[in-house]
């Protein structure tokens, strides 16, 4: 008929199937909510929303779920302020809301209250190729944010959250913003969810329309300047942990230049918040 689809195959993701058919629950209950734009999740002609095949080259077992496709063209690395500003308000609505939506009991998603988010250690563990100078400088950081992380646990709420709101994830068209690929969502708190889209802006002129647009709906959630810092290095370093993790090629050669760049963000990150 011509009508588009996307398939999502999960190839590099650990989720378990009670993840996944969590991951459908909350975005069909994004679906039915005014103001959030997310892709549909479509259902076999069994009424079943999650197929799955055995890859012979590799032996694995992979799952795929279909989503209706979505029109216009990624925000990417070069958003406008304008745009951004629909980001923040965006975020700020999905947090709106999973205050209190309620997942079935059954299903299950991870919590992010631990350093690398339910994903395998490869900074620390027998696995870790990092020198022993390195290994020690990303272990006091490593303390720090998980100090941080701890305060936010423990004084802000804890609810679903996308944790991975970037360019690539979001789509324009006709002027109207939607969200896509949740195949990271699990329970965090909202500092976190702010912290990545953070992340991979460039200028503080960025930064601030995105907390605008999120303002024009809510209030931030309470964080502090170091809290913030510490977040948004959590979030270089579980990308520097799926550098060693990954069997992309491209990605591998990135790993030297950005771990270099990792060391000296630790080392300033240390300096400001210890003084």
């Amino acid at each position: 008929t011509g009508v588009k689809y996307a398939l999502r195959i999960n190839i590099n993701s650990a989720k378990t199937i009670k993840n996944l058919l969590a991951e459908i629950e909350w975005v069909r209950h994004l679906n039915r909510t005014a103001g959030i734009n997310t892709p549909t999740p479509i259902a076999t002609l069994k009424d079943e929303f999650i197929v799955s095949a055995v890859h012979p080259e590799s032996g694995l077992t992979l799952f795929a779920v279909m989503y209706s496709w979505l029109q216009g063209e990624e925000i990417g690395d070069e958003p406008t302020l304008d745009q951004l500003h629909e980001v923040g308000k965006a975020i700020a609505l999905l947090h709106q809301d999973s205050a209190n939506f309620v997942l079935s009991s059954q299903l299950e998603l991870p919590t992010f209250d631990d350093f690398f988010w339910s994903t395998e250690d490869f900074l620390f563990s027998e696995k870790s190729k990092l020198s022993p100078a390195d290994k020690s400088l990303l272990q006091e950081a490593h303390d720090l944010i998980m100090e941080f992380t701890r305060d936010l646990y423990e004084t802000s709420p804890v609810h679903i959250i996308h944790a991975d709101v970037h360019g690539w994830n979001l789509m324009w068209h006709e002027g109207k913003l939607s969200i896509f690929d949740f195949d990271d969502c699990g329970f965090g708190v909202e500092a976190q969810d702010i912290a990545v889209a953070l992340y991979y802006l460039d200028t503080p002129e960025q930064d601030q329309a995105l907390l605008a647009g999120y303002t024009s709906v809510k209030p931030l959630p309470p964080y502090s300047e170091n809290a913030m810092k510490a977040l948004l290095l959590h979030r270089r370093l579980l990308l520097l942990n799926y550098l060693y993790e990954t069997k992309n090629i491209e990605e591998k050669e990135l790993l030297p230049a950005y771990l270099e760049k990792s060391l000296e963000r630790v080392s300033t990150f240390l300096t400001d918040v210890r003084g």
